[in-house]
């Protein structure tokens, strides 16, 4: 029987569908530890039967059994760990590709971002980030629940990157960002504020592309760029409805080469200050 499939194995289909890619996963790393669906079943309190749902994305994963699953695995708390993915799963306003580019930025060493009309999610406060969740909330485009669950998945982010070796994050805001007023003013103002703490910090570079750059800017839609410690290149870029995660270097040398142009083009860090300064101000 040596190189034969067991009987009744179903064959998985990771890409079909977030589940999928849950379940096999989960296949993945017991098969990896050498464990049975039994096995994996004892460890968690839950049944082989139900194990073999989830594996098979024939049933969702509930809070209460992903939790049980990352103690099994010793994957609580971490970047990887089963209960973030579940959560990029319920709140489902994710975009195709950026649970994956996510799951790399918390290992990053260098991260580069450029925003449009609003403030991205590593430089948002509790209170920005809530705002707009409920704004999401009003218009229907998700339920409170999952609100709560965004507004986490942010904090989370934010967590991932405060290591013993901090990332360098650089970030250029396009001038929309800041002149997008977001929940009550003493919310934007604070979210100002938090722009001119972040970039104080000694890992940080923040700059402001102002409107009147007008063609000498690159980009017209939102662009993330992640250097991992062996420097090889991954970016995540979205439109409205699309997001795409491209991990060849190749593909992400030219992003990269535009981004090191846009900051030639934009005003400096301190020029960048100035600009929320005044703004904070209420200077036009």
């Amino acid at each position: 029987m040596d190189g034969e499939r067991p009987l009744n194995r179903k064959e998985l289909h990771p890409d079909s569908s977030p589940l999928a890619a849950f379940g096999a996963r989960l296949r993945s790393l017991r098969e990896g530890r050498g464990w049975t669906q039994e096995d994996l079943a004892e460890r968690t309190g839950y049944s082989s039967v139900h194990v073999s749902a989830i594996e098979t994305a024939r049933k969702p994963p509930t809070l209460r059994l992903v939790r049980s699953i990352d103690r099994a695995f010793g994957t609580e708390g971490t970047t990887d760990s089963f209960e973030r993915e579940w959560r990029e799963i319920r709140h489902g306003s994710l975009l195709v590709g950026f649970p994956e580019y996510v799951g790399h930025e918390g290992r990053a060493a260098e991260i580069r971002l450029y925003e449009v009309g609003v403030i991205p999610g590593l430089l948002q406060t509790p209170e920005y980030a809530t705002a707009l969740a409920e704004g999401a909330v009003k218009r229907g485009a998700i339920t409170a629940e999952q609100a709560q669950e965004r507004v986490a998945f942010v904090a989370e982010r934010q967590a991932a990157l405060v290591r013993t070796s901090p990332p360098l994050v650089f970030v250029v805001l396009d001038e929309s960002c800041l002149r997008r007023p977001v929940g009550e003013p003493a919310i934007t103002n604070a979210q100002l504020e938090q722009l001119i703490e972040f970039a104080g910090r000694p890992n940080t570079v923040l700059q402001v592309a102002p409107f009147d750059m007008g063609t000498r800017r690159p980009f017209d839609l939102p662009l993330y760029i992640l250097t991992m410690s062996d420097r090889s290149l991954m970016s995540y870029a979205e439109s409205a409805q699309r997001g795409h995660f491209e991990r060849d270097s190749t593909s992400v040398v030219p992003l990269l080469t535009a981004y090191h142009q846009l900051q030639a083009e934009a005003p400096s860090q301190a020029q960048s200050v100035a600009m929320i300064s005044q703004l904070l101000k209420g200077t036009p």
